[in-house]
């Protein structure tokens, strides 16, 4: 095209001051309750896209009616996706319990509705009600975790990485802190306990090898410049083989000979219920550990917890009066949200009610296979009772706990398998992702697979209606 007429195009795109007269742009203002700015940003927006388009001559032909309706009608869809939620609700038929991508635990209601009423008001988060005098956050809920760990002191902090930094840079910079070579881990996000000890400034020192690391490797290793032994629970993944490790309890008892250092122990997840009751997995509880004698233990809140994202850190009253003075205990600290979230979490463990009811996490780990299947086989029938559109089959499935938590452990549950007539698996699914609530399945041998053992029965309409929605495509 010539430069002559790509000019000549440009000249017809109408100005965006023509725009905002035009009737079209005050009704979009008031359908959607948008500011003049806004609209007017995506306006313009949508005008300078076709005069690249013109330039590059991917548009070569227009009336000016016809692009004037084109500009609105974008414009008016950028304002739809722009007022939709981000973080959408999700039902999560993968059948991964503490799903990462998909926010880890599920709160209880007793922890979300205490929430929304601390939100939503004032609260005495950094005031002592009964003195009438400024308090601390470190306090709120520090009894509820003694009582839950038989710790002498608890603190919270933002995520379990952070207090990982925060035990590190308090009690060993510029020293010298014991790690098993075998448990320098990596987790989510490239975070590695080598690369984290670094940035504390401790000096990592290495002991054993990959699969073996003995008791006397320790020993050898304690010096006058040593601040901490530190033990990382391999929450997300599993040696198997020759291998060899020392316990807590041995490693206690080398403590206990020189009290001029540290013990510390990261669980990574940490659990406050027992599943090996259930036969699953060999997770050790906070509460055990800090019996043996360790002198600080940190966990996450949102894995095994079945509470909100948070890092939890329990031990020695000195050491955990130490941390709550660092100047990182400001950076890293929780706000009133989880503070509220994690205290109802917190409370149901220490109440007389049952955690297994009352907790999403423990509820879905420790769920009957019955009850799975018998909610994917009403499924089914719903399904086949309103459509004939799908084939549908009952299996026997693996589900995992996910999280980096309790690796090698499989949950035996059942998945629905579903066809679709007219849409292969990969569109099925996405599809399924465009419906509101967000529905996330598995593909496997080119069917849809939904897993139970992660659908709230509550959900169970909102997960019909939106297989039913296919049906308008």
């Amino acid at each position: 095209m010539e430069g002559q007429k790509i000019n000549q195009y440009l000249r017809q795109l109408p100005p965006v001051h023509q725009l905002q007269n035009d009737d079209r742009f005050k009704t979009i203002l008031k359908d959607y309750q948008l500011t003049s700015d806004q609209l007017t940003k995506f306006i313009q927006q949508e005008v300078s896209g076709l005069r690249k388009n013109v330039r590059s001559e991917r548009l070569t032909s227009f009336s000016c009616q016809d692009v004037e309706e084109v500009i609105f009608e974008n414009a008016k869809k950028k304002v739809v996706e722009w007022k939709e939620d981000r973080l959408k609700q999700v039902i999560n038929g993968t059948g991964t319990i503490l799903h990462t991508n998909l926010g880890r635990s599920r709160l209880s209601e007793q922890a979300v509705d205490h929430v929304a009423n601390i939100a939503r008001n004032y609260s005495n988060l950094e005031y002592q009600v009964a003195e009438g005098e400024r308090g601390s956050r470190h306090n709120i809920i520090e009894d509820l975790l003694k009582e839950a760990t038989g710790a002498e002191a608890a603190m919270v902090v933002n995520n379990n990485a952070a207090a990982v930094f925060l035990i590190l840079s308090a009690l060993a910079k510029d020293q010298e802190v014991i790690v098993s070579r075998g448990q320098l881990v990596e987790i989510g996000g490239s975070f590695r306990i080598s690369s984290i000890m670094e940035e504390s400034g401790a000096h990592l020192v290495e002991v054993g090898t990959t699969n073996k690391t003995h008791l006397f490797d320790y020993e050898n290793a304690v010096r006058e410049n040593t601040a901490m032994i530190m033990k990382v629970h391999t929450s997300n993944f599993k040696t198997i083989g020759f291998t060899e490790t020392v316990t807590t309890d041995a490693l206690v008892k080398i403590k206990n000979k020189q009290e001029n250092f540290i013990f510390y122990e990261d669980l990574g997840s940490g659990s406050l219920y027992d599943f090996k009751k259930h036969g699953i997995g060999d997770e050790p509880i906070v509460k055990e550990v800090i019996e043996s004698g360790v002198d600080i233990v940190s966990f996450s809140g949102d894995k095994l917890l079945g509470g909100p994202q948070a890092g939890v850190i329990v031990g020695k009253k000195g050491i955990i009066n130490q941390l709550k003075k660092h100047q990182l205990a400001r950076v890293l600290r929780v706000d009133k949200m989880t503070l509220a979230a994690l205290e109802q979490t917190l409370k149901i463990y220490l109440s007389d009610k049952d955690a297994l009811s009352n907790l999403p996490t423990i509820r879905d780990v420790t769920r009957s296979l019955e009850g799975i299947k018998q909610q994917a086989e009403d499924f089914i029938s719903d399904i086949y009772s309103k459509t004939s559109s799908y084939r549908i089959k009952l299996q026997e499935g693996i589900s995992q706990i996910g999280g980096g938590t309790m690796p090698g452990v499989e949950l035996p549950t059942y998945v629905a398998t579903i066809m679709h007539e007219s849409f292969p698996a990969q569109e099925l699914a996405a599809k399924l992702r465009a419906c509101t609530p967000v529905i996330v399945t598995r593909i496997h041998d080119n069917r849809v697979c939904v897993d139970f053992r992660t659908i709230d029965t509550k959900e169970m309409s909102s997960l019909v209606k939106g297989f039913l929605e296919m049906e308008q495509y």
